[in-house]
């Protein structure tokens, strides 16, 4: 079996990414703010064709702070034991739109269950409403699996 070094996009099929991309933990988004410092800040996501989709409500700081410094790494993690980690590098694309990301309804349905999802999204979509969307496409890719990945072991590992 092949085994990627960290930062290979190839890690996305290895059953960790795979199970932590269709999960309902919450992907953390790492980026800098208009200010320069950190944030970091949990988020419903969506993965689908190669793109981990966040949304957030229009008037929202990170907006700007994305556009002026798109790149960003996300980390979807379990505490285990063992823990399981996922953690994805790349720019954010931002588009803006009227009502709500399709992705973000999707991951609702998917994290609270169609009932509570449907309940969920009736009370957000309003008129006026406006979001945008966030896209991730990874171009760095590492996993932790703490069996066979490891912080700091092999090539293009990391601690």
């Amino acid at each position: 079996m092949m085994n990627p070094a960290q930062g290979d996009v190839g890690l996305l099929d290895h059953p960790v990414a795979k199970t932590l991309l269709t999960s309902t933990e919450l992907a953390r988004l790492a980026y800098v703010a208009a200010d320069g410092t950190p944030r970091l800040f949990s988020m419903l996501f969506h993965w689908s064709d190669g793109e981990l989709v966040m949304a957030t409500f229009g008037g929202a700081a990170k907006i700007a702070a994305l556009r002026a410094a798109p790149d960003v790494a996300v980390q979807i993690d379990v505490p285990g034991p063992p823990p399981h980690v996922l953690q994805l590098r790349g720019r954010a694309e931002l588009t803006e739109v009227d009502g709500l990301v399709p992705e973000y309804v999707l991951a609702h349905h998917r994290y609270y269950g169609p009932e509570q999802g449907a309940a969920n999204i009736a009370g957000l979509d309003r008129p006026g409403t406006r979001m945008a969307r966030i896209a991730v496409r990874p171009s760095w890719v590492g996993v932790l699996d703490f069996e066979t990945r490891f912080p700091g072991h092999g090539p293009g590992a990391h601690a």
